[in-house]
C-alpha cells in the first residue's frame, strides 16, 4: 500500500507491522490514560481528607499534573494538542525540514567519520566472515551460479555493434598514439630475462618435430619441386629423403639440447632485436610503420570481431553448463580462497585494511550526497503524514513518558506535602 504527496510516494514496507505497531501504540496510550483516571478518582475521593489520606491526595493531584504535562509534551510533538494552535506545539509537521537537516548533521558528524568506521569494520572482520561464509559448499555453489548467470546475460547483451565501435573508436585509436617500439622492446626484455621464450619454443620444437614425422611425403613433394629439372626424378628422391631425414634430425637435436647452439644463436637475435627496440631509431622506425599497416588493414576489425563471437560463444556455453570448465574452476578457487582466509592472518588483515580504506574513501568522497538522501526525502515527505508514520513507529515508547510522569509525579507530589507537613 502507498499514499503520495504530489510526485513523491511515501511508501509503507510492511502493512502487517504497521498494524502490529499500531496496536502497540493503542495499548500503551490505554494504560497512560488509564493511569491518569486512576489518579483522578483517587484525588476526588480524598479531596478535603487530612492525615494518610491527605497524602494520597497530594501524591494524586501532582500525578495528574505530571501525566497532564507530559501528554502535552508527547502529544505537541506531532500534532496540536485538542487541536489547539498553541505555539510551539506539532513541531514535527511544522519543522520537519529542520528536524532532517538535523539528522543528517548528526548521521555525518557521529557514524561517517574514519575513525568510526575503521574501528566497526575492524570489529566486524569482514574477511574472516566471508572465509566462514565460503567454506560452505552451498554458499560457494550459490556465488558460481549467480556470476555465471550475470556474466552470461552482459556477454549475450553486447553486440556486434559495440565491438565495432570498441575496436574502431577507442582501440585503434589508442594503439595509433601509443609507440609499439619501446613496448615490444620492454616486453621482450622481460620475457628473456624470465626464461619465458624457452616453452614456446619448446612447444614449437615438439609440434614441428611431430609435423615432420607425420608429413613425410608432404615435406618431400615440396623439396621436388625446387630440384632442377634436368636432374632424374630417382636422385631427387634419394635427395629429398635425405634431406627430411636430416631435418627430422636436426629439430630432434635442438629439441632435446637445451644449450643447442640454435637456441642460443636464438637468444642472440632476441636479445639483440630487444635493445633495438628500446634504443636504435631505425628498428623504431620500421616497427612503428609495421604497426600502422597492420592497422590500416581491413582484417584488423573483422578479426576482432571474429575473436570476440569465438570468446562469447565458448564462454557463454560453458557459463550455462553446469558441469563446464568455467563454473568448475570457479567453484574450485572459491573453495581456495576460502581455505586461505581460514588459515592466512596476513591476507585477511590486508583485505579488512582494503575494504576499510574502500568504504572511507566512499564515504569521503560521496558522504554528504549519502547523508543528503535523509535531507531530501524528508523535505518531500507531507508534514502530517510523517509526523503520523514516525509517531507509529516511536510513539509506542513516547507512552512511557506519559507513565513515569503520573508515577513520578505522585512521588514527588508525596515529598512535598510531606515538607509541608513538617515545616507547618
Amino acid at each position: 500500500m502507498s499514499t503520495s504527496v504530489g510526485s513523491t510516494p511515501f511508501l509503507v514496507a510492511d502493512p502487517a507491522a504497521d498494524a502490529e505497531r499500531r496496536r502497540g501504540l493503542r495499548q500503551m496510550r490505554t494504560v497512560a490514560v488509564s493511569l491518569l483516571l486512576l489518579a483522578a478518582v483517587v484525588f476526588v475521593l480524598t479531596l478535603g481528607e487530612e492525615g494518610f489520606l491527605g497524602f494520597v491526595n497530594a501524591g494524586a493531584e501532582a500525578s495528574m499534573v505530571g501525566a497532564i504535562a507530559d501528554w502535552f509534551a508527547v502529544t505537541a510533538l506531532f500534532k496540536h494538542p485538542l487541536g489547539l494552535p498553541i505555539p510551539h506545539t506539532a513541531l514535527v509537521p511544522r519543522r520537519k525540514d529542520d528536524l532532517g537537516r538535523g539528522l543528517q548533521d548528526f548521521v555525518g558528524e557521529n557514524f561517517l567519520q574514519e575513525g568510526v568506521i575503521r574501528e566497526r569494520l575492524a570489529a566486524a572482520t569482514p574477511a574472516a566472515r566471508l572465509g566462514t561464509w565460503l567454506s560452505d559448499p552451498a554458499h560457494a555453489q550459490r556465488v558460481v551460479e549467480e556470476v555465471s548467470t550475470v556474466a552470461g546475460a552482459g556477454l549475450k547483451r553486447v553486440r556486434q555493434d559495440h565491438v565495432v565501435a570498441l575496436v574502431q573508436e577507442a582501440l585503434v585509436p589508442r594503439f595509433r598514439e601509443e609507440p609499439i617500439a619501446p613496448l615490444l622492446g620492454g616486453l621482450l626484455g622481460e620475457a628473456l630475462r624470465d626464461d619465458v621464450h624457452h616453452g614456446l619454443v619448446d612447444l614449437a620444437l615438439d609440434e614441428l618435430h611431430d609435423w615432420l614425422m607425420e608429413n613425410p611425403e608432404t615435406v618431400q613433394e615440396v623439396l621436388g619441386e625446387r630440384a632442377p629439372w634436368w636432374a632424374p626424378p630417382s636422385i631427387n628422391e634419394k635427395v629429398t629423403a635425405r634431406a627430411h631425414l636430416e631435418m627430422v634430425r636436426w629439430v630432434a637435436d635442438i629439441r632435446d639440447d637445451p644449450r643447442h647452439r640454435a637456441r642460443q644463436a636464438l637468444d642472440s637475435m632476441l636479445l639483440r632485436l630487444a635493445r633495438d627496440l628500446l634504443e636504435e631509431p631505425e628498428t623504431q622506425a620500421r616497427a612503428e610503420r609495421f604497426k600502422e599497416r597492420l592497422l590500416d588493414h581491413p582484417a584488423v576489425v573483422s578479426t576482432g570481431i571474429s575473436l570476440w563471437n569465438a570468446l562469447r560463444k565458448a564462454l557463454t556455453a560453458s557459463l550455462a553448463d553446469e558441469q563446464g570448465a568455467v563454473r568448475r574452476r570457479l567453484l574450485e578457487e572459491l573453495q581456495k580462497f576460502s581455505t586461505r582466509l581460514g588459515e592466512d592472518d596476513a591476507l585477511r588483515e590486508r583485505l579488512d585494511g582494503i575494504a576499510s580504506d574502500a568504504v572511507v574513501y566512499v564515504v569521503g568522497r560521496y558522504g554528504t550526497e549519502l547523508t543528503g538522501v535523509i535531507t531530501s526525502t524528508i523535505e518531500r515527505w507531507d508534514g502530517r503524514e510523517a509526523a503520523s508514520k514516525i509517531e507509529l513507529h516511536v510513539g509506542r515508547d513516547l507512552q512511557f513518558i506519559r507513565i513515569n510522569g503520573t508515577i513520578v509525579g505522585g512521588l514527588v507530589g508525596v515529598l512535598i506535602h510531606s515538607v509541608v507537613v513538617l515545616i507547618g
